[in-house]
């Protein structure tokens, strides 16, 4: 009598092309020129960034672009340990959720340049791009977030976003 299958290996891979819409496509080409783009929505006055063309909370268009800066505040993170296959960033690293000056809501970026111990919420980070010649319609244009060595953001003015 023959064992009953419990596990199998079945490698994948997916090959696809991915169409950006138009507020997309107007954040891509903002970090081409190593600049964060956001858009407002006319009735809340948030900016998104990336916008994905209208507000998730009132659900109108949002058509005017702001330009964001390059810093912002560390919500809340994580010191990664797992290793895991294809990895290309050597363990531990620190992954946070940045809000940036002026935006809404915030995204997932890594945090460098500082010891582990001292990584905390409402730490001041500023961008640090790729080269010029190297910039891309990509997140990958953005190398990672330093602390800039301004104070810490007080607690109120992010705890919505955590």
């Amino acid at each position: 009598m023959s064992e009953p299958v419990t596990m199998m290996a079945a490698p994948i891979r997916l090959d696809y092309v991915f169409t950006p819409g138009v507020a997309q496509s107007t954040n891509l080409h903002g970090l081409e020129r190593g600049v964060f783009i956001g858009q407002r929505c006319p009735k809340c006055q948030k900016v998104y960034t990336p916008s994905r063309g209208s507000c998730p909370v009132d659900g109108v268009p949002t058509e005017e672009i702001v330009e964001l800066p390059n810093t912002g505040t560390v919500t809340t993170y994580c010191v990664v340990n797992v290793p895991f296959a294809g990895q290309a960033i050597e363990i531990p690293y620190i992954c946070a959720q940045i809000l940036l000056d002026g935006a809404n809501i915030s995204f997932m970026a890594l945090i460098q340049e500082i010891p582990l111990a001292e990584i905390r919420m409402g730490l001041r980070v500023e961008a640090v791009w790729v080269e010029p010649e190297d910039l891309g319609p990509t997140m990958a244009s953005v190398r990672y977030f330093r602390p800039n060595g301004e104070p810490d953001a007080a607690f109120e003015t992010y705890k919505e976003y955590l």
